[in-house]
């Protein structure tokens, strides 16, 4: 089970920071690694060993293309599980690790040389996925980061990096990953996401077998930067802890900016009060007039009325309870939550769009008694998701998750960083931004990496 046992420990950090604007970290020992939902994996042993012969016609090809002339040296590292469910790396070999079993309930460290050395900038290095694997990342960093396993319900987790740990062994490094999953069944789907964070910049783009190719080309390259001084402007006019998103390190280097989800999530009292106003507007609104949510299934329109301090929607199993800042932000929690097993699928169905329209503030705005409207306007409005807004001011095409249900939209556009492939034959991703000319690129080579 994912628990958010982390949250103490940042919670303690932050009271004796005074709750720093930024956030400083200060990287601790093992003993301050914390296990959170967003930083274990969960998996078997392999016992050291590899699962069979690897199958040629399984591997996949990455292309790293090495943006970043601003930084120092970057490290790759590949996770995820392989078809047994046992956890490994690929190593710069093209081959998989297998990390030791443990019976140890605290966090161990893995000590192998799991790091897969990336060019210098102007370079572009090859890696080798040696088999199918569910539920991995392709981390970057400059620097190194570290990992652990621990024994879990009789078997053994990865515990990873956690972004909103600032005393993480990892916290003053910056980094990154990409989300992918390679199966023989469904093949490649890749994916880059600022729901929880933003941090090193990457992009992407994936080549099939038939020639076509996808991109999700991310953040420009002072993203971050870029982010944090929007953030603060915004924290010095409302007078909210925007500008406690942001995490640096001891010399002040921007590291990452947090979602306010993350940050939430280790400060309670933020943003305490930052909806309520806008809520009960809300309530007001709609118990005098119906909501219409737009299900954009076979439901089709669904209309929404308040009674009290409840709102109802025709054909939902359950009614919704006035919001709280953690519920809108992360669209998971409260009237949010969603049972796969006993909800239905108007709920299924309401819940997004419900919460897109709080993250983006259009339920007040002319024509905002249809959900998703194609009369409203994004983030216009206080009270609103600013790091939603800023986050896609800095995005180069459009595409990546700022909050969980960012791909709702009247017109059913994907605005997801996704690329995905049943026939993939080669992903890219860029470090750093987006490349200015694809020729660009040198050439090196090394005899743990090809480069190109």
């Amino acid at each position: 089970m994912r628990v958010l046992s982390w949250a103490v420990t940042a919670l303690s950090f932050l009271a004796t920071q005074a709750l720093a604007r930024p956030i400083v970290v200060q990287p601790g020992s093992s003993s301050k690694v914390v296990i959170g939902s967003d930083n274990i994996l969960n998996g078997t042993s392999g016992a050291g060993t590899i699962n069979g012969p690897q199958a040629t016609n399984a591997t996949l090809q990455l292309s790293i293309v090495n943006n970043f002339s601003s930084g120092g040296k970057i490290n790759a590292y590949v996770t995820g599980t392989d078809s047994n469910n046992h956890i490994v790396f690929v190593k710069s070999d093209g081959t998989f690790y297998y990390p030791p079993s443990t019976t140890s309930t605290t966090p161990m460290s893995i000590d192998a040389d799991v790091a897969i050395p990336i060019g210098d900038a102007g370079s572009t290095t090859k890696i080798t996925i040696p088999n199918y694997i569910n539920s991995g990342r392709v981390w970057f960093a400059e620097g190194e980061l570290k990992f652990f396993v621990v024994a879990v319900n009789g078997g053994i987790a990865l515990v990873e990096p956690a972004a909103a740990n600032p005393q993480d062994p990892s916290a003053d490094v910056n980094w990154g990953f990409v989300e992918f999953t390679y199966t023989q069944d469904g093949g490649l789907y890749a994916n880059i996401s600022y729901v929880d964070f933003v941090g090193l910049i990457l992009g992407m783009s994936l080549l099939t077998m038939d020639g076509s190719t996808q991109t999700a080309k991310g953040l420009k390259p002072n993203a971050v930067q870029s982010i944090c001084s929007a953030l603060k402007q915004q924290a010095s006019s409302d007078g909210q802890p925007w500008d406690e998103l942001c995490v640096t390190d001891s010399q002040g280097n921007q590291l990452r900016v947090l979602s306010p989800n993350q940050y939430i999530s280790i400060n309670a009292a933020a943003f305490q009060d930052y909806w309520t106003d806008y809520v009960n507007q809300v309530w007001s609104k709609y118990s005098s007039q119906p909501l219409t949510i737009n299900t954009q299934m076979s439901a089709g329109n669904v209309k929404c009325t308040v009674s009290g301090d409840t709102l109802s929607c025709d054909g939902d199993n359950r009614d919704y309870n006035k919001p709280t800042a953690l519920d809108i932000f992360g669209c998971n929690s409260g009237p949010f939550a969603i049972d796969q097993h006993t909800d239905n699928d108007v709920h299924k169905a309401v819940v997004p769009r419900l919460c897109a329209a709080f993250d983006r503030s259009t339920l007040l705005q002319p024509g905002g008694n249809i959900q998703p409207g194609s009369n409203t306007t994004y983030y216009s409005t206080s009270p609103t998701n600013y790091y939603s807004k800023f986050v896609h001011q800095n995005e180069v095409d459009g595409k990546g998750y700022a909050f969980a249900y960012d791909d709702v939209n009247p017109s059913g556009a994907n605005q997801a960083g996704v690329v995905s492939s049943a026939n993939p034959k080669l992903l890219t991703i860029t470090i750093g931004g987006p490349s200015s000319s694809s020729s660009s690129s040198s050439s090196s080579s090394s005899s743990s990496s090809s480069s190109s």
